[in-house]
């Protein structure tokens, strides 16, 4: 191996810069690592960022923080994805906890209810045009021939939406069997043709050390859960939390809920960093840590235990066609959390204008970021409430 153009304790700066000022989600992020390292500094090669990026893509987990575990481990090894992985993380961990002290202490004022009043509603408007990119990019555009040419991609696609809608809770079997009948049908593995054989004050105040350790427990189990399923974007995850978070385990009601995904939108990093903020709401900084750890743990694992012999992974289409199935289902479960948030969201003429301006917003509007969006809604959200 090449001795490196760059020195761990570099790689390990900019990846703290970027989780502390890097907004405008996954795909802006995995946008900043090719500029700064591949095209700007030359300390990553165009073909170790492909392998790298086509991992993120392939495996479960966050596509940010994938990619960047994945670029430090490139020339440092291990210890490379561990230090870049925690570097990037670290610093929007703190601002949620932080949000999450805030918000426990003044989340009763109205000043900070008017502030989500708005912010929510611009956050149905977001996932939708996120979701929407998503279903392009996974399922494929809405015309004739590639309709027919995925459509049973898009059979798992609507029926990951309706199930969804309907039973409001997360569904990991409809997501493995989507998985597994696109492999079959798409690229079956060749084992298949062969005989099978045997193979403080205010610390209190603020809830910052109020925890079970049940609650602990199920926080681990279930966030564990939730990131082994992550696949491509980290609003992905947002059906899993809903399901989990509200529905199933009634740990926050539903405008904490949209208020946590709010706190994931104006915050640097990876999105999927919202996991933080809720583990604070449920169980302080006990469940903040847990909830992030298990969270990420599987991303890490994704990626640090494959990425030595990826190249020869990547070339298997029966692998792929199993990721492809899933993605579809996947996205077609955001679709209907997005319809039963907004259920819930949207409650009058006012949610409604916000969250329609919001999407009008993203979609005219070329290159602004989700972070001006939300502040606008929130300025919005105090003047219809306050005056």
């Amino acid at each position: 191996m090449n001795r490196p153009a760059y020195t761990l304790r570099e790689l390990i700066i900019y990846f703290l810069k970027l989780g502390t000022i890097g907004f405008g989600g996954p795909v802006a992020l995995v946008g900043y690592m090719h500029r700064d390292l591949v095209e700007n500094r030359n300390w990553i090669s165009e073909e170790d960022y492909k392998e790298g990026l086509a991992l993120a893509q392939l495996a479960p987990g966050p596509l940010a923080a994938q990619l960047g575990i994945y670029l430090g481990f490139v020339h440092y090894r291990v210890l490379g994805a561990t230090l870049c992985g925690l570097a990037f993380v670290i610093p929007s961990f703190i601002m949620v906890v932080l949000l999450g002290i805030v918000y426990k202490l003044f989340g009763g004022l109205p000043g900070m209810q008017a502030v989500f009043y708005g912010v929510g509603a611009s956050v149905i408007g977001i996932i939708i045009m996120s979701s929407y990119k998503l279903t392009i990019k996974s399922v494929g555009k809405i015309k004739l021939p590639l309709l027919k040419q995925n459509w049973l991609l898009w059979i798992f696609y609507i029926a990951g939406a309706v199930v969804t809608v309907i039973t409001q809770s997360e569904n990991v079997l409809l997501f493995v069997a989507a998985g597994l009948i696109y492999m079959f049908v798409k690229a079956p593995p060749a084992w298949i043709k062969k005989p099978i054989g045997a193979n403080s004050i205010l610390l209190g105040i603020t809830g910052f050390w109020q925890f079970e350790w049940n609650t602990l427990w199920k926080i681990g189990w279930f966030f564990t859960k939730a990131g082994a399923f992550v696949f491509g974007s980290g609003l992905a995850i947002v059906p899993f939390l809903h399901a989990g978070v509200v529905t199933e385990n009634h740990w926050l009601t539903e405008q904490e809920f949209v208020d946590a995904v709010a706190v994931a939108m104006i915050t640097p990093g990876p999105v999927v960093i919202t996991v933080g903020f809720i583990g604070y709401l449920i169980a302080g900084f006990p469940g903040a840590s847990v909830a992030a750890l298990a969270t990420f743990l599987p991303c890490y694992l994704f990626t640090v235990i494959p990425a030595p012999y990826f190249k020869k992974i990547a070339k298997n289409t029966s692998i792929k066609a199993f990721v492809d199935g899933i993605t579809a289902a996947v996205v077609g479960a955001l679709v209907g959390a997005v319809i039963v948030i907004a259920t819930k969201s949207i409650i009058d003429i006012a949610t409604a204008f916000i969250a329609l301006t919001s999407l009008l917003a993203l979609i005219y509007i070329k290159k602004i970021q989700e972070p001006y969006v939300i502040a606008v809604a929130a300025l919005l959200g105090l003047l219809l409430k306050l005056l």
